[in-house]
């Protein structure tokens, strides 16, 4: 009895050991992740203090340039970092997650996912089999909430609406990465003019051009190359910043401790009237950025950025802004140039280099995600084809997009060298930045009822909250309009157009193979009086069909009625996730009988995953996939394990290429002139039956060649081990890629908007951007592409 209870306290004490190893080990990754974010999350954010006092004071205030100004200024930058940061995305936004991705898409993701509201009709039963398509513990709607979302189910004007504000709020993102460069800048540029600086607004001006140039011009290197800097220096920025802000406090007026009381902001009011309502749009640049916290949550985690602003960046603001307001109180005559007449004489010139530095950084950070959001617009169909670089290994989502990048140095230098002024670039800033806000706020209300399942009073009571502190910030910068509000709302509607007509014309078309697909039954009857030849090889039939036989197809047989041995009909479609795993990633059916070998293979992908595949692994993946779908349906036939689809009459199943019972062996064999150079040797899995080995001939000296053999296995079966060989022979053959080059244009009957959306704007954006191809990797040789119209 004591051997066990020594032995008990013994197991006990080592998992009380491991559990304490294992929660030190969870810390230190938070406490890793919430330094690291400094630099990427919060690097807009942080160089708030650059420019807000001025541009609140300037041209807004000047007949109220007095203390109680100054301590209601800092009282109304306090109490608005402390609700709309702090509460609405600290405590809220963070835990609204699509499975550990943030942003605007996010939220419309899950609303698709828990709502039939996207307007592409390609949603499939066996999308929701996903590991990632599930959110939160199973509950029941409320009746109110069933109204509603059957309201916006029923009506697509209202999905319509729906889509257009979310691409209004990616639009605005997309502004930011054109302002916040341009504003950070020039802001941290004009501490050229101060403490000796003789620099005048001209050379000041071309100093900030000159590293906006830089700034794009680097960005080909990816951020992965420098983003080593990137957190000490915001590190050093926010230490710099709090102690300046602590020694100015005590040092100029330490009475401004009193401005933390929101009696100050009232007084405020009453004093300044309308002039202080319409200085709010300078205050709220002192919020910029915190949709950055959100957007940026994939890359780091909940607990790692929440860490990062309470216990960094919230101090460090707010002890920062504290001393600039104690120090404007008795120096009223910096109120327009508030950041750096407040540094002392002794460090003003390294205080420059740290402001440069953090402004760069903050810049970098935004311009990152400009490139993530367009490529998230991609991804679900609202945006056109455009190369996407990788630029980096470890960190997924280092991207570069050469055609987007050169875009924004343009408007950002066009923004600097027109407005030569951070004031009027802060009231374009501040509406493209409480926009986003204010539609995000939106969005999160309608997850509270459609995903969280909460009543649809505590999401009109968060609405109603933010929407009416966010309000009256939006409308006292929408009154700046015409001092340079204008451009936020022009680039907005332009990138929106843009996108709406893409997504617009892509459904249409969508739409019109969906009406115009046929059933594999029409096909076999039509055999008989085209008489139709089988050649050997494997067809891979691209289309945007996850069911039937898409239009191309049949105008490519009913005038050339010949086809493959080995035909399947692959569709690569989005689903609303941020990823989808590899094990998940293939859902495979056959489409006729078992003679006819023909297949379907839907490749899924999320709307962050990268859909690129180098060489041969995306041909060899969906060969693999068909060898362990004969497999499973050899196995499983009788049972559940492949199911009906409810649309047309084929099995379907979701296979893996990963860990599979039966997998492929390959053998790479290149030869230069009739010599063996190199072999190599990758074996899948050890019980394998299938042995590949491929050579096909180089256009240049070396040709690779194409055999497989099939091994000797007792337990399969004749018909299996039959159409494996079918399976290999035809790989032995070749792969050739059917594609349609379709042209879309409206009907003759269709409305003048409509034939303007069609003819004049999607036709030229497909004629313009990147062939579908290349975004698929195909390569030329062994393509071959159906021309057709499509009249929609």
């Amino acid at each position: 009895m004591e051997t066990e209870t020594s032995a008990s306290t013994s197991t006990w004490t080592h998992h009380r050991s491991r559990q304490f190893w294992w929660s030190r080990l969870f810390k230190n990754r938070n406490l890793t992740l919430a330094c690291q974010s400094l630099g990427v999350v919060y690097g807009d954010l942080s160089v708030s203090p650059l420019y807000v006092y001025s541009s609140t004071f300037k041209w807004k205030l000047q007949n109220h340039q007095n203390e109680d100004a100054v301590f209601g200024v800092f009282s109304l930058i306090f109490w608005t970092f402390t609700l709309i940061p702090l509460i609405k995305y600290v405590l809220i936004l963070l835990t609204a997650d699509d499975n550990g991705e943030g942003g605007t898409f996010a939220l419309y993701s899950l609303l698709c996912r828990h709502t039939n509201l996207s307007l592409i009709p390609n949603r499939q039963a066996e999308d929701e089999e996903l590991s990632a398509y599930n959110y939160g513990p199973p509950t029941t709607n409320t009746t109110a909430s069933s109204l509603l979302k059957g309201v916006l189910e029923k009506h697509e004007k209202l999905r319509i609406a729906l889509l257009l504000v979310v691409l209004f709020g990616a639009c605005m993102v997309i502004g930011d990465g054109v302002f916040t460069p341009a504003i950070s800048v020039l802001s941290a540029s004009s501490g050229l003019q101060y403490n000796g600086g003789k620099l005048n607004n001209e050379e000041v001006l071309f100093l900030a051009c000159v590293i906006l140039v830089c700034l794009f011009a680097l960005q080909h290197y990816g951020t992965h190359k420098v983003a080593f800097l990137f957190a000490p220096i915001v590190i050093i920025w926010l230490v710099s910043i709090f102690i300046i802000g602590l020694y100015n406090t005590l040092y100029w007026n330490p009475m401004v401790f009193a401005a933390l009381s929101p009696t100050y902001i009232v007084k405020f009011f009453r004093q300044t009237g309308k002039e202080g309502w319409i200085s709010l749009g300078g205050i709220l640049l002192s919020i910029t950025g915190s949709e950055a916290m959100f957007a940026d949550l994939g890359h780091f985690t909940a607990s790692s950025i929440r860490l990062a602003f309470v216990f960094t960046i919230y101090p460090c603001l707010v002890v920062q802004y504290m001393g600039q307001a104690a120090f404007l109180s008795k120096n009223l005559s910096s109120l327009t140039q508030s950041f750096y007449p407040s540094i002392p004489d002794r460090i003003y010139w390294p205080m420059f280099v740290i402001a440069t530095l953090a402004a760069i950084v903050g810049s970098q950070a935004v311009i990152t995600a400009t490139f993530s959001i367009i490529k998230q617009c991609h991804a679900l169909g609202c945006f056109p084809r455009i190369k996407i670089i990788h630029t980096s290994r470890h960190i997924y989502g280092q991207i570069y997009i050469p055609e987007i990048n050169w875009i924004l140095m343009i408007l950002c230098l066009a923004i600097t060298i027109g407005f030569k002024d951070t004031t009027l670039i802060g009231n374009a800033y501040g509406i493209a930045c409480m926009s986003v806000m204010f539609i995000t706020t939106f969005l999160m209300a309608l997850v509270i009822i459609f995903v969280w399942k909460r009543s649809i009073i505590l999401a009109a009571a968060f609405l109603l909250f933010f929407w009416f502190i966010e309000g009256i910030y939006l409308s006292s910068a929408f009154i700046k309009v015409s001092q340079g509000g204008w451009v936020p709302l022009v680039l907005s509607t332009i990138f929106m157009a843009i996108m709406y007509v893409w997504h617009y014309g892509t459904r249409q078309k969508y739409e019109f193979e969906l009406h115009n697909k046929v059933s594999m039954n029409w096909l076999l009857n039509l055999s008989g009086c085209l008489g139709l030849a089988r050649v050997p090889g494997i067809g891979l039939v691209y289309s945007d069909l996850a069911t039937g036989v898409p239009a191309i197809f049949t105008h490519f047989i009913t005038n050339f009625p010949t086809f493959h041995e080995v035909l399947i009909f692959v569709c690569v479609k989005s689903v609303p996730v941020p990823y989808v795993s590899t094990e998940e990633r293939f859902l495979v059916g056959r489409i006729c009988p078992t003679p006819y070998k023909m297949y379907r293979c839907i490749v899924r992908y999320g709307y962050k995953d990268i859909q690129q595949d180098n060489g041969d692994s995306f041909e060899n993946q969906i060969i693999q996939s068909i060898a362990e779908f004969i497999r499973m349906e050899e196995q499983f036939s009788s049972t559940s394990e492949i199911s009906e689809s409810s649309h047309l009459d084929e099995r379907v199943a979701i296979i893996s290429t990963r860990a599979t019972p039966l997998s492929l062996t390959w053998i790479d064999t290149d030869l230069e002139v009739d010599t063996i150079q190199s072999s190599t040797t990758s074996v899948l899995n050890t019980s394998s039956s299938i042995r590949l080995a491929y050579e096909e001939e180089n256009p240049s000296i070396r040709r690779r060649q194409v055999r497989l053999q099939l091994e000797s296995n007792p337990s399969m079966s004749p018909s299996m081990r039959e159409e494996l060989m079918d399976l290999i022979q035809a790989k032995a053959a070749g792969i050739t890629y059917i594609m349609g080059h379709s042209y879309v244009k409206a009907h003759k009957s269709s409305s003048f908007l409509k034939k303007l959306a069609i003819d004049m704007g999607y036709s030229v954006l497909r004629q313009n951007c990147r062939d579908s191809t290349w975004a698929l990797d195909i390569p030329h040789i062994g393509l071959i592409q159906v021309g057709m119209i499509y009249y929609v």
